[in-house]
């Protein structure tokens, strides 16, 4: 099999002209030489005098090892190596300016890759509304989002795959090593489909949802856990048929097709019981409005500097919380 490494004699190529004193100002002198004709127009262009032009010029045809211009009344003419050279030199130095404008853009925050962890509720009130700004306001900033349970956010976080994530802090997970700003409690809602029986009862009671199947998380998570502390400590028992499954999109298609309930986010049960999504073919129930999850955060690593784009998205979703979730936020 053919070696695929680049050999000594192919890199000596590479940088022979920088080893012969090939330098920039040679290049911008040469580029305006092309633009302008002239050797006194070349040299005003750059800031340059005439006669240290006239050095570089002689200079840098040396370095070529061939004659690069050709005088004659009017001004200059560029030869052919000289054509081929001052294209080339041009193209370079446009690249060069992009490449000063992107390290710009990266440093101010308009530009660069951001990656949200986010549990379903926060993703559909703050995360969402931020990225349609963002696609208006800073297109250039690419954005990835992971939406799991906060176990699954927090082990990305730790293992550097999440700039930072919206969510709850896991058991077990250094606190030390983490900030935590609180955002909000997150409120649960109980849903079904749009024709559910229970849609026309009349006086309907948490109880009258025990009749039937729910679709909940796994055991131990954090939606689950919530449900059922809701209704033992209303005096309920807890559902005796239960499908378990982590995914919401299944949990959505369960609840449509079936008579099942399911408890999820009340961002999400709004969004999807929407015109706009799913075809509004889901309902939330007007009960259990005091069911909620433990307050969620803003969490990212103490000792991990957050880019410039991070930084700047981490507050533009920092302006969504007061109108999404009201004042009563704070750190910890």
């Amino acid at each position: 099999m053919p070696s695929t490494s680049t050999s000594p004699k192919v890199h000596a190529l590479r940088d022979e002209l920088i080893r012969r004193g090939l330098r920039l100002p040679q290049l911008r002198l040469l580029v305006a030489l092309l633009e302008t004709g002239q050797v006194s127009g070349a040299a005003a262009q750059v800031a340059m005098t005439q006669p240290a032009a006239s050095r570089q010029l002689a200079e840098l045809e040396k370095t070529i090892g061939a004659p690069l211009y050709d005088r004659h009344a009017r001004g200059v003419t560029l030869t052919a190596a000289g054509t081929v050279l001052a294209q080339r030199a041009r193209d370079m130095l446009h690249g060069l300016d992009q490449v000063q404008h992107e390290i710009a853009s990266l440093a101010s925050g308009d530009r660069g890759k951001v990656r949200i962890g986010s549990v379903t509720g926060p993703a559909v009130q703050l995360v969402l509304p931020v990225i349609r700004e963002l696609r208006v306001t800073f297109p250039e900033i690419e954005i990835s989002v992971l939406v799991d349970t906060s176990d699954k956010l927090g082990d990305a976080l730790l293992a550097g795959d999440l700039d930072f994530y919206i969510g709850r802090l896991p058991d077990g997970v250094d606190a030390g090593a983490i900030i935590l700003e609180e955002i909000g409690r997150e409120p649960v809602s109980l849903v079904t489909r749009l024709e559910h029986p229970l849609s026309r009862r009349s006086n309907l009671k948490v109880e009258d949802c025990l009749e039937y199947d729910w679709v909940m998380q796994p055991e131990g998570g954090l939606l689950r856990r919530t449900a059922e502390a809701y209704l033992l400590r209303n005096g309920y028992r807890t559902p005796a048929r239960i499908l378990s499954t982590s995914s919401l999109l299944l949990t959505l298609a369960i609840i449509c097709e079936t008579n099942a309930i399911a408890p999820i986010a009340r961002a999400a049960a709004d969004f999807y019981a929407s015109q706009n999504a799913f075809g509004g073919r889901i309902r939330r129930l007007e009960i259990a409005d005091d069911m909620e999850v433990v307050p969620f955060s803003l969490i990212y690593l103490r000792n991990t500097k957050a880019s410039p784009a991070a930084r700047r998205v981490i507050q533009l979703i920092s302006q969504q919380i007061p109108q999404r979730y009201g004042a009563e936020t704070g750190a910890s």
